[in-house]
């Protein structure tokens, strides 16, 4: 990534993260569309000038910047800081830049935006994601306005006055969160298997499952079976592992969810993160996408109201493989030419065209060991080229991953390159963790 600094010095973190606000310019309200993928919600956001793309992301207290895809991005008054987070590592060097001025559209805006940049290219999500990534926002967006996010238009509102939501809120079932160290808390209950636990999570938007759960903090905590030892995600201080189960139900406010998949971060990836008091896991978004969502961070309350989604049932990436997009390559495609003028000789050559377009390449991140794609012969870093005879060069990182999970006892045949030889290799869809009572 390419960052270019002055360093005119230090200012007090105190005054300048008091400042850290986004505010509304000339208007009431205001709509951002939004990017949906995986679960995940990204936003345009313009830094110095420069276009970047964000995660929105409810667990993290402070912006973060990561990537610039080769963009080139002015930041001044930076300095050296460490992050910690989840993932097996301590910490993790990286830089602090205060009064940069932020832009969502034209009447949203932060004239002393302060970024904490990760220094260390080998962390970048945009290949997990299939776009670009350049960031993570959290608390600062949130922190003085109600943010309304409408998951089925894809469209996040800002109000600058609760007023001018009231109504629509009464459609909506109120729950009460608590704000700690800049991020949503709510109490909900989580019954593994027939007994109910009231359970403190935070609220993370930035995580694609249903629940995390933490064993080592939950007293007389037991697995439930079947469970899988698996790959989890990407936290700043490296990869997660763990387990991943179903529990029985998950209950929040009114709100009931029937074997919701849990994945549960093993002791190594949690032991160097400063949890709050009582923390007990996080609730991710694929509950969140479930309803329509307000964040009121003021006056601390959260507002839910079921939409069509809400009843889908909570499906599991059943091949084992977790999936990256390797860039873009040029790639030629034949285009037959129709012509009206039956006098015209056209002979087998000149009857095409070739047009060249850039799509995208995509590879096996990982294996998951015992997996339908580990014992078919996949192997981490083959290039795939199709699945079920379809070209994936025409897909999305997100239509390979919905494939995966689309339904047990589906088979699904791939090829792949592996070096500079071409496997064509097959595997049935199996679910390794159905709920058991």
């Amino acid at each position: 990534m390419k960052f270019k600094f002055l360093l005119l010095g230090f200012f007090l973190s105190v005054f300048v993260n008091a400042q850290n606000s986004f505010e509304l310019i000339n208007t009431k309200k205001a709509v951002i569309p939004f990017q949906f993928i995986n679960n995940l919600i990204f936003i345009p956001i313009n830094v110095n000038g420069v276009d970047l793309t964000f995660l929105l992301d409810t667990g993290v207290s402070e912006t973060i910047l990561f990537s610039l895809e080769n963009k080139e991005l002015k930041l001044e008054n930076v300095e050296k800081v460490k992050f910690s987070g989840l993932g097996g590592s301590l910490s993790i060097d990286g830089l602090k830049a205060d009064r940069n001025l932020g832009k969502i559209g034209d009447v949203i805006i932060n004239t002393s935006m302060s970024l904490y940049i990760i220094i260390d290219e080998e962390f970048n999500i945009s290949s997990h994601v299939g776009i670009p990534v350049n960031g993570v926002i959290g608390y600062h967006f949130f922190k003085d306005h109600l943010v309304y996010i409408d998951y089925l238009t894809k469209k996040l509102t800002v109000y600058e006055n609760p007023d001018l939501l009231k109504k629509k809120l009464r459609k909506f079932e109120e729950i009460p969160i608590t704000i700690e160290r800049d991020k949503p808390y709510l109490h909900a209950d989580v019954e593994m298997t027939n007994e109910k636990k009231e359970s403190k999570l935070l609220i993370d938007l930035g995580n694609s499952d249903a629940l995390w759960l933490f064993p080592t903090l939950i007293k007389n905590f037991v697995y439930n079976r079947p469970n899988i030892d698996d790959f989890l995600g990407r936290g700043f201080n490296g990869d997660i592992y763990g387990k991943r189960s179903r529990i029985h139900n998950f209950y929040v406010g009114s709100f009931k969810f029937e074997k919701p998949l849990t994945a549960m971060p093993d002791e190594f990836s949690i032991q160097h993160v400063n949890l709050v008091e009582n923390r007990k896991g996080s609730v991710g978004s694929e509950i969140m996408r479930r309803f329509a969502v307000v964040f009121d961070y003021p006056n601390k309350k959260l507002y839910l109201k079921k939409n069509r989604h809400f009843d889908d049932p909570f499906h599991f990436n059943m091949s084992g493989l977790d999936f990256r997009q390797d860039g873009l390559e040029w790639e030629q495609d034949r285009v037959k030419i129709e012509t009206k003028n039956s006098s015209v000789a056209i002979n087998e050559f000149s009857a095409f065209q070739y047009k060249f377009s850039l799509k995208p390449i995509f590879s096996i991140a990982g294996v998951r060991k015992d997996s339908p794609a580990y014992e078919a012969g996949l192997k981490k870093d083959d290039r795939i080229l199709s699945i079920n005879g379809a070209k994936t060069s025409d897909m999305t990182l997100e239509k390979i991953v919905e494939l995966m999970k689309s339904n047990e006892g589906r088979t699904i045949t791939m090829v792949v390159q592996r070096k500079n030889q071409e496997l064509t290799l097959s595997f049935t869809l199996e679910d390794p963790i159905p709920y058991q009572e």
